[in-house]
């Protein structure tokens, strides 16, 4: 018995992991169905999606995928993890490395095809700074991004 506890703890332990290089994808899907949904029915229904907490692009209970849209000056449109961001300017925030990922998040959604940005924050689930990757694309002034833990 003793001969598999390792194994199986080195197992258990690397599911996080893969939990989240898995969500990814998962990230990027989801901003391209919000960009969808707000071609489809509109930049305030969109928004009020992200808004409410029982949006379609609100972070749902246990969950982690939510959507935040910014106006190209850093002004936040709405926030599917944190209402209250709502209207402030963040533009010029930093990360611990003073990383200023929001104006990054800005710069990368306005290309083609979106882009990631890596960046730190703090995990609400296991209250530790770790790094994150966003990615982000825009359409007609509103930049929208979707986070995983790495």
């Amino acid at each position: 018995m003793r001969p598999l506890f390792i194994p199986v703890l080195a197992c258990v332990m690397a599911l996080p992991l893969c939990s989240q290089a898995a969500d990814r994808p998962k990230a990027e899907a989801l901003v391209k169905e919000g960009l969808a949904f707000m071609k489809a029915h509109g930049k305030e229904a969109f928004l009020g999606e992200i808004q409410k907490g029982s949006g379609k692009f609100h972070v749902k209970p246990g969950g982690t995928l939510y959507l935040a849209a910014y106006d190209l000056e850093g002004n936040v449109l709405a926030h599917g993890a944190d209402a209250a961001l709502k209207g402030l300017n963040r533009l010029n925030v930093k990360d611990p490395d003073g990383v200023q990922y929001i104006k990054l998040q800005i710069a990368a959604g306005q290309q083609k095809t979106g882009g990631w940005v890596n960046f730190k924050r703090l995990n609400p689930e296991t209250r530790k700074m770790e790094a994150k990757t966003s990615y982000c694309l825009a359409e007609n002034g509103v930049v929208v991004f979707c986070g995983v833990y790495q």
